[in-house]
């Protein structure tokens, strides 16, 4: 009898360890770009310090051979824009100019094209049909398909947005979300 109960005390810890776990959907799990735009919309909190932070703060940089605080969100703007029409042919609109964006310095200028490249990237992002995320494309003289390229936008997002708030940090400005 001992033998049975543990036999069967083995077949269903067996059991539980190959049940796959409850079933989702594969849209709700494997959809990249869902996923993407969930972490490009946690990154885009930038814009709320960018906000925040003073104007008279935009021409501070912590030394002369790195870039200031609005060069830091022109900067970001840039290449949410660029990534995508570099590397996946989505084309930046009309009115932006890739080439003077990082010479902006006012602060209202600085949040309309920071504000402007957040949408353009969520539309383009939802419009962008599954394919294209595994189409060969190039990016920075390599080959890789499009979903490296918006992992490199995201990665690129982020870095900035670290060097923001700790400029924001070092002008004693607390970012939006900590307060």
């Amino acid at each position: 009898m001992k033998n049975i109960i543990a036999s069967l005390i083995c077949l269903l810890v067996l059991s539980l360890a190959v049940t796959p776990a409850p079933a989702q959907t594969k849209a709700s799990t494997n959809n990249f770009k869902q996923q993407f735009l969930r972490h490009f919309n946690y990154a885009s909190r930038i814009l709320s310090l960018a906000e925040a932070m003073p104007a008279d703060t935009y021409s501070w940089q912590p030394s002369e051979d790195v870039y200031s605080v609005a060069k830091v969100y022109a900067h970001i703007a840039r290449y949410n824009f660029l990534y995508l029409e570099s590397s996946l042919g989505i084309p930046a609109p009309k009115d932006v100019n890739l080439e003077t964006m990082e010479s902006i310095t006012k602060k209202e200028d600085i949040i309309a094209v920071l504000k402007q490249s957040i949408e353009h990237v969520k539309s383009a992002i939802q419009q962008m049909p599954n394919s294209k995320l595994s189409e060969p494309t190039e990016l920075y003289g390599q080959t890789v398909n499009g979903q490296a390229v918006l992992m490199q936008l995201i990665t690129h997002y982020s870095e900035h947005a670290g060097q923001a708030i700790a400029y924001a940090r070092m002008n004693a400005i607390v970012p939006p979300w900590n307060r």
